[in-house]
């Protein structure tokens, strides 16, 4: 799925569902306890009832088993989860809340939007409730980033999606014992050569020295736990970790030495035509609003350290040689499954998509999540990441129990959000990131970079994801991003503007460019031979 059509569902699916409760109409703040009555008759005749609006059909059993059990909290309120599929979901908002006695009091919604919400009404600030820690002790930066607005914090992280790097750790671990394997050999051998030689000046020294060697390697074998073939599983292991790519030209050496399996196809395969998955080249060396994206004198595109990033992905273009009409997230995605690809860059879905393979015993392999590579050893990367939020509707004229509901929504039942709908969530309820995959996305959310909110900048993805196709297909990097950055800023500053040309050293690039030719032709000697 492209960005352009990822947004559009994301846009629809955070926003149009709803149905919540509330705190109650006499402005008691609601706190997690035991409260007793749940029936539709209270002691005050009846409940006040919140709208809780989505877009997403996936969240509509869990929100509405989180209306039930809140009830066990505030039984004077009710709250009604309703599904609003649509692509102008914000403007249906604004038309329920000026023309219904139904209005959303809350919804969900992407932070993306949140300046648009901001500025339409449709927003207002939240205020946890007393006793609550600040977002900043409970959420990661990266989500209290993504709510804040002109420094205030106008919804509640939800669940988020973000792009994780990942492996086949079956290969990994098949290469790693290999590699030990092929190591010990070579350090018998020079034992032996040494042992030979020693032989010959005192038979009882040898004898000792060898006994002293056997002491060590049992030793080491027991410590390390239990081996195959020789080899422990920990020495596999650390082996694994250490050979975990840390930059892009980690993955590139790792190709060149590799011996794959016959069914491998690639070592490193993603969809180059989704900005969501190339975005991580750049992340860091362009700036697009601030931290909390709503800042339009802080938009850094065209620069030194993203020419030089965009080089770099160009570059790869040579070594795995992908069609960007072609690929596609979900045919990547199933040939990693199949066994064709070592290493790719998957979002959240792939967790769930790869353990109902195994569970239906197509997929017969180990796999493991880590954070995204660097580019270089001096140029970072950062990912892409969207968050989903609960707003509270500026028309709505019960926030203070909206508010208290969209606390409990969700910082207090969050830890069975992605059993049930296969979404992480932002708050970690301690029941959740038990596993290192899941762990793993949410250290890299941590530290992504989120979508911006203003509305000058809406095109921007779309216009980085066209721009991103044409590096890859050969066009100059510095051009198309002092074009890319002279449109984007004209949009924000009303009027023509202009870049001034940087004239980038090519000593480094040209450097890396001859580092991956080598590379392609030590790749295409060996298919050769």
């Amino acid at each position: 799925m492209t960005l352009r059509k990822r947004l559009i569902t994301v846009l629809a699916v955070a926003l149009c569902a709803g149905g919540v409760y509330g705190a109650s109409k006499f402005g008691l703040a609601v706190h997690p306890g035991e409260v007793e009555g749940t029936q539709e008759d209270s002691l005050f005749g009846h409940r006040e009832t919140l709208y809780l609006w989505y877009t997403d059909e996936a969240l509509t059993d869990y929100l509405n088993s989180i209306a039930v059990s809140y009830s066990e909290f505030q039984d004077e309120v009710r709250v009604v989860p309703v599904y609003t599929p649509g692509r102008e979901y914000l403007e249906t908002i604004n038309q329920a809340s000026l023309h219904t006695e139904e209005i959303p009091d809350l919804y969900i919604v992407s932070n993306d939007s949140l300046e648009k919400a901001y500025l339409a009404g449709l927003a207002s600030s939240v205020k946890l409730p007393e006793g609550v820690l600040p977002m900043q002790d409970m959420f990661p930066e990266a989500a209290v980033h993504a709510v804040t607005y002109h420094d205030k914090q106008i919804g509640y992280p939800f669940y988020f999606e973000t792009s994780c790097f990942l492996y086949n750790e079956t290969y990994l671990e098949d290469w790693a014992r290999a590699q030990i394997e092929a190591e010990a050999d070579i350090q018998e051998a020079e034992a032996a050569q040494e042992q030979a030689e020693n032989m010959e000046e005192a038979e009882e020294s040898t004898e000792a020295e060898t006994e002293d060697i056997d002491g060590e390697e049992s030793g080491t074998e027991e410590q390390d736990g239990e081996a195959e073939n020789g080899v422990s599983a920990d020495a596999v292991e650390a082996r694994v970790a250490q050979a975990l790519p840390k930059t892009i030209d980690d993955i590139l050496s790792f190709a060149d030495v590799y011996d794959a399996p016959e069914q491998v196809e690639a070592v490193f395969k993603w969809d180059v035509s989704d900005i969501f998955y190339n975005y991580f080249f750049v992340g860091n060396s362009i700036d697009v609003g601030g931290e909390d994206g709503d800042q339009a004198d802080s938009i850094r595109i065209y620069n030194e350290n993203a020419i030089q990033c965009m080089r770099v992905y160009q570059s790869l273009n040579q070594f795995f040689s992908i069609d960007t009409k072609e690929i596609s997230y979900d045919s990547v995605l199933q040939d990693f499954m199949d066994g064709k690809i070592v290493y790719t860059i998957a979002t959240t879905d792939a967790l769930s998509k790869i353990e109902a393979a195994k569970a239906e015993g197509n997929f017969a392999y180990e796999y493991g999540i880590s954070m995204m590579p660097d580019v270089s050893e001096e140029l970072s990367s950062a990912s892409l990441s969207v968050t989903q939020c609960v707003v509270i509707n500026g028309y709505s004229e019960q926030k203070e129990m909206a508010n208290d509901f969209a606390v409990y929504l969700t910082q207090y039942n969050t830890g069975t959000l992605y059993e049930r709908t296969g979404k992480l969530p932002v708050y970690d309820s301690g029941d959740t990131y038990g596993d290192p995959n899941k762990e793993a996305f949410l250290q890299e959310y941590a530290c992504s970079i989120p979508m911006p909110k203003m509305i000058e900048t809406s095109n921007f993805w779309v216009e980085l994801e066209i721009a991103f196709a044409k590096i890859w297909g050969g066009e100059d990097a510095n051009d198309d991003l002092k074009a890319l950055s002279e449109k984007i800023m004209s949009q924000v500053v009303g009027g023509e503007y202009e870049e001034e040309y940087i004239e980038l050293p090519e000593e480094n690039v040209e450097e890396y460019e001859d580092e991956v030719e080598e590379t392609v032709e030590d790749q295409e000697q060996e298919t050769s031979d």
